[in-house]
């Protein structure tokens, strides 16, 4: 395969006594011609590979048949209204609908009809306290930069916006509607906006912090704002009675501690924390208000399971009021039911398998609304009544999107598929979990696909995936391999994945390939890996660390040059996660793995494809031009290193065609290099 020529350069920086060579520093300008001549070959030659991968036609087919399974949420209540997301066969997006105050259910807000083109997406929305008004954040082309607009829902007219810029933003909502806090991007903090009035005021900033929280109570009197840095957050509690929202008087409830911590005062007047200070698995506490740095424990830390969330139900009649928790014990969901006043568990909310449940929404306080989904089903709705104790689909707003009882039925003999749950032992002794996905009945070595994503505390737990289910139903393997510098096992997981300690959670996923490749699951020849953003990471120092046990990879949206992360998209937020290049040990550590810098020539890569977005300002493309750049000149055998670049989306939502279609060239690529379909 001849690859486009891009001239190497004799690029040198010289970082704490340390010369670092970087001969493709020109290809982080995606503006120089010559870079734009390099991605247009480029771009020429994934089509030609594309145009003659076996099967992509097939698998695009059966893609969009699972796709079409649709997305649905838990209503989430305010006063007589319910609002929720939908997204049903052929819908290119997601949209929003309210029921309520009658049964009828309504369109608020589908990006399909803002902008036909698909370029739109609705990024977040939050109602204010009776739902009479909604926030709503739309951003294009994938930049994530958002504008934010109010809709008076009765009416369905914008009544105020464009509000920002902001990205993903919290909003906390005053009692009775008249504005909101919000977090700006420029100038970075949270500001307070009032409804009609042009000019936001400042009300809150630190330097250095990567991402602020927010909060308000039911009735708007009490305010929460966190300051995130790192796997740790300094939080502050306002109360805005009788004063002015402008210039809230926040007291501490945790600075300089390192522990991730958030807070909640509920109506019934007590504050509800939920924090693994002192407990890597996450514990809830209560205090009050008045003292919102004394807390002490209702439901304590459970040593094998990680606290999700939590709920009240207070309005349960003449039965004790409830508490409803929500754990992950090594990957898998559980709701557990305790007594509101003493912590006391009194049992556990049925579910309908082991897989994941979403956010729990309350209704009334005699409702928990959830939605619950696993890798064979899509999510659907399902409601805890307090009272009886029953659990039981919708019925009631989005109960499902499209297909009622599970996924899209291709005939009777359609395969049947099977989770197994099993653990490799990494480099240091650490037993590492993983969870395989295959049909049922099939053995010997099989296409297999490892993914990972390690980073961040983020848990992988079960869900719904066209892609997972189109590569089992061919005959292929998915592992899921939960390393270290996630969440699965708590804080202390995440920890030993992070700064200094990132090299375990590569030697984690390599563990989880030579597992598979012992137990008979696949071979080196024909196992694939598949990795997005941080995940990306991970397959970049994979396959650069140990390429002979690899025939594919999949590199998404990655960070690949970690000595320069910081310099682009999102980088600066991630100092606490990864560490900086100006620290002379956590550089060393950096290039020690970073996979731009770890190329050499003549080695037998695998076949490599790295999928980029033109919009994508949390990771920058340039960190896998240059990587593929470094890679297509060292390679030493006849598999291909390809990119695949795609404009006007960016690293998160995109339509569902273009998802489908992106998801049918992954696969078909890995499928033929791993020969899943010879």
């Amino acid at each position: 395969m001849k690859y486009p020529y891009v001239e190497r350069q004799a690029v040198v920086d010289r970082l704490h006594g340390v010369a670092v060579p970087d001969p493709y520093r020109r290809l982080e300008d995606p503006d120089d011609l010559e870079t734009r001549r390099w991605l247009a070959a480029q771009d020429d030659l994934w089509r030609a590979h594309a145009a003659a991968l076996p099967g992509r036609a097939r698998l695009y087919t059966r893609l969009a048949e699972l796709a079409d399974a649709g997305m649905v949420t838990a209503p989430l209540w305010r006063g007589e209204r319910a609002f929720f997301l939908r997204r049903t066969a052929g819908q290119e997006h997601a949209a929003l609908h309210v029921t309520g105050p009658g049964p009828a259910e309504q369109l608020l807000l589908d990006p399909s009809v803002l902008d036909p083109t698909g370029l739109t997406t609705l990024d977040a929305w939050q109602p204010d306290s009776d739902g009479g008004l909604l926030a709503y954040q739309i951003s294009r082309r994938g930049d994530e930069r958002s504008e934010l607009y109010v809709m008076d829902v009765r009416t369905r007219r914008v009544v105020d916006g464009p509000v920002g810029p902001c990205r993903y933003s919290p909003v906390a909502w005053l009692a009775g509607g008249t504005g909101f806090f919000y977090v700006r991007t420029e100038p970075r903090g949270v500001f307070l906006h009032r409804m009609g009035v042009p000019a936001d005021v400042p009300v809150f900033a630190r330097e250095g912090v990567a991402s602020y929280g927010l909060e308000i109570s039911g009735d708007g009197r009490w305010l929460v704002v966190s300051a995130s840095l790192g796997s740790r957050n300094d939080l502050w509690l306002a109360d805005l009675a009788g004063g002015r929202p402008e210039e809230p008087d926040l007291r501490v409830v945790q600075e300089g501690v390192d522990a991730r911590t958030a807070l909640t005062v509920a109506r019934d007047g007590r504050v509800y924390v939920v924090t693994d200070r002192d407990a890597p698995r996450v514990r809830l506490c209560v205090g009050d208000p008045e003292r919102p740095d004394v807390w002490k424990d209702l439901v304590p830390a459970d040593p094998e399971a990680v606290l999700a969330d939590f709920a009240i139900l207070d309005g349960t009649g003449p039965s004790r009021p409830l508490l409803l928790v929500t754990r992950v014990r090594h990957a898998v969901a559980e709701i557990g039911v305790h007594d509101l006043d003493t912590g006391e568990r009194l049992g556990t909310v049925p579910l309908p398998g082991a897989g994941s449940v979403g956010p729990l929404s309350v209704r009334h306080g005699r409702e928990a609304w959830f939605t619950y989904t696993d890798h064979v089903t899509p999510p659907a709705v399902w409601r805890f009544d307090g009272r009886t104790g029953e659990t039981a689909p919708g019925p009631g707003p989005g109960a499902r999107a499209a297909v009622p009882g599970g996924r899209p039925r291709s005939g009777d003999d359609e395969p049947r598929i099977e989770s197994h749950r099993l653990h490799c032992v990494s480099a240091d002794g650490t037993r590492v979990p993983m969870l395989i996905i295959a049909r049922a009945g099939l053995h010997g070595p099989r296409p297999a696909i490892l993914y990972g994503y390690g980073g961040f505390g983020v848990t992988l737990t079960p869900a719904y995936a066209a892609d997972t289910l189109a590569w089992t139903e061919a005959g292929g393997v998915v592992a899921v391999a939960m390393v270290r510098g996630g969440g699965e096992e708590g804080e202390e997981w995440h920890r030993a994945g992070m700064l200094d300690r990132k090299q375990n959670t590569f030697d984690d996923f390599v563990a989880a390939a030579e597992k598979l490749i012992a137990d008979g699951w696949t071979a080196p020849d024909r196992l694939g890996i598949w990795g997005e953003s941080n995940g990306g990471l991970l397959v970049g120092a994979a396959l650069t660390q140990r390429p002979e046990l690899f025939a594919a990879a999949v590199c998404s949206a990655p960070l690949l040059d970690m000595v320069r992360y910081e310099r682009s998209g999102l980088g600066p937020a991630w100092r606490g996660e990864y560490g900086s290049a100006e620290d002379p040990d956590l550089f060393r550590c950096l290039l020690g793995y970073s996979p731009y810098h770890r190329v050499r020539e003549g080695v037998d890569y695998p076949a490599t494809l790295f999928t980029v977005f033109g919009g994508d300002t949390r990771v920058d493309p340039a960190h896998a031009r240059k990587m593929c750049a470094a890679l297509q000149r060292a390679a030493g055998d006849d598999r291909p290193i390809l990119l695949r670049h795609e404009g006007d989306v960016g690293h998160g939502a995109r339509a569902a065609s273009r998802a489908t279609a992106l998801a049918a060239d992954t696969l078909a690529f890995l499928a033929a290099h791993t020969g899943l379909f010879p």
